[in-house]
């Protein structure tokens, strides 16, 4: 089974940003020996999944149909489609849904707005809990002892000149979405992108995923934001809520997408 989390390892850490790799870019990325790497790929490319030109090893179709877990008729991003949609239709931006996926917040639904703000945000992707306003959100759900576990194991990035990098300021961050209800950042993960996301919360009181929208800063202040937006996730985000009644609730209150 070693293998198998080694190959899902290398099948993660393809993303929008990074559509192709060597076998040295996947050893890096996964964090196995090039050995390793190296086998996995080959493995990945003779099922279909992965194409290799001599170099590179890039994704191939095959790929989606590891995303047909998410296809059920009573999968959470099917029921939170339309809530999105409605979101992005009073706001002409885009909104999205993420779930909890280990340390990072995955995105497995999205409304885009016509007129879209490069955040390289697309279904599967996976960012870090503490740099985004829905993974802020999702943390705001844990208690103190698994938030001390949790700052204690990542190391934050820099990733714009307003990032937060130091632990006692995040933890202070999500100390105060637990306060407000919703969390925002502003070019934290991109110079000119601001968003705001709010907790989707079920029948149980369980917080199942985030609900955000992002803007650019030319358009948008982050109190205009607030004002704005807020109260149509909030509305959306709750619709949503009341149906995942319908959906299994793990012992991590993470749900079964399935």
């Amino acid at each position: 089974m070693g293998g198998l989390a080694k190959g899902l390892a290398i099948i993660e850490a393809f993303s929008p940003h990074r559509t192709r790799m060597t076998v040295s870019d996947a050893a890096s990325a996964s964090g196995t020996t090039r050995a390793s790497a190296r086998r996995c790929l080959l493995t990945l490319t003779e099922l279909g999944y992965l194409d290799f030109d001599g170099k590179y090893f890039r994704p191939q179709p095959r790929l989606l149909a590891l995303s047909s877990a998410y296809s059920g008729p009573r999968s959470l991003p099917q029921l939170a489609q339309p809530f999105l949609k409605a979101a992005r239709d009073e706001l002409h931006e885009s909104v999205s849904l993420a779930v909890l996926s280990g340390d990072k917040g995955l995105f497995v639904a999205r409304s885009e707005a016509e007129r879209l703000v490069t955040t390289g945000i697309s279904l599967g992707t996976r960012i870090d809990l503490y740099c985004s306003a829905t993974g802020r959100v999702l943390l705001s759900a844990w208690d103190d002892e698994r938030l001390a576990a949790y700052f204690d194991r990542i190391k934050p990035d820099v990733r714009t000149r307003h990032s937060i990098v130091k632990k006692a300021a995040l933890r202070e961050v999500v100390k105060n979405v637990q306060k407000l209800g919703y969390a925002t950042i502003d070019q934290e993960l991109e110079m000119g992108l601001r968003s705001i996301a709010v907790p989707v919360v079920d029948e149980r009181g369980n917080v199942v995923a985030a609900m955000s929208a992002s803007t650019s800063t030319a358009r948008v202040s982050t109190v205009q934001m607030i004002n704005s937006f807020l109260l149509v996730l909030k509305a959306n985000a709750a619709g949503l809520g009341r149906l995942t009644a319908s959906l299994i609730t793990n012992r991590d209150d993470r749900v079964d997408l399935a």
